[in-house]
Formats: structure tokens, sequence, C-alpha cells
């Protein structure tokens, strides 16, 4: 048996593929979904969500988000994700410098916009999420 796991932001479907199982970054630790699980909905935590593909281990970096699990479909809608071959560290780490330097420059000025904060903070946290995960697979 398999699961057909998609993995959808808003900009595009980032992973759609039958799978032998996964394990998602929850609030409650990690869930490990294999064929026949439960039905299940919960809060996608930002980190390292790990695919059993064709006998190989492929971890997929992703922000926070929804997970549900019906039958044998497991989707993960989150607001951003990337396979962890292709994250640059050093892009990474200087995304999230400027996200951190504009955060501070937003919350000194007297007019805050709460999208642009909320933006800024979730660009961290994802830069955040990519290096966890590309350091625990080296």
């Amino acid at each position: 048996m398999s699961l057909k796991l998609e993995i959808i932001t808003p900009e595009k479907v980032v992973f759609s593929e039958t799978v032998e199982g996964v394990v998602l970054p929850t609030e409650s630790g990690e869930v490990g979904v294999l064929p026949g699980h439960i039905p299940l909905l919960t809060v996608v935590n930002p980190g390292k969500l790990q695919v059993s593909h064709e006998g190989n281990l492929e971890d997929i970096a992703v922000d926070k988000g929804f997970a549900r699990v019906l039958g044998d479909t497991v989707s993960v809608l989150t607001e951003a994700a990337i396979d962890i071959e292709e994250i640059d560290i050093e892009e990474v780490e200087a995304a999230q410098k400027r996200a951190e330097d504009a955060l501070q420059q937003a919350r000194t000025e007297k007019e805050v916009d709460p999208a642009e904060i909320e933006k800024l903070e979730s660009i961290i946290r994802f830069s955040i999420a990519q290096k966890l995960t590309k350091q625990k697979s080296i």
C-alpha cells in the first residue's frame, strides 16, 4: 500500500507523488503517517517534513500550515516549502538578515503595518526552519 502526498504552498504544488510514509512536524511533536492511518487534521510547525519515497528518505523544509490525512491521501497546506537539496545556506542567512533588519526598522516607525510585520516574521521563521533542516541532514 502507499500514500498520495501533496505539499501545497500559495505559489505552487511543491510535491505531489506516491510515497510509502511521511513524518510531519506538528504542534504535538512528530507524527508518522503510513497507509491506513486514521483521519487526522493537525497544525504543522515550521521544520523538517520527512518522506519515505522509493526506499529513500527525502527531507523537505516546511513553514507553518495544516495537514490533513484522509484515506490514503496526506495533504499539507503550508506557507512555504523547499527540498533540502535546493537550500543554499548563504542565501538563506542573507534573507534572514535582511528580514531581521527590516523588522527592526518597521518596529521603530510610528505607523506599523501588521501585515508587513507578519511577512517579515514569516521569512525569519522559514529561514530558521531551512537552516535547521539542512543541518540535521548533514
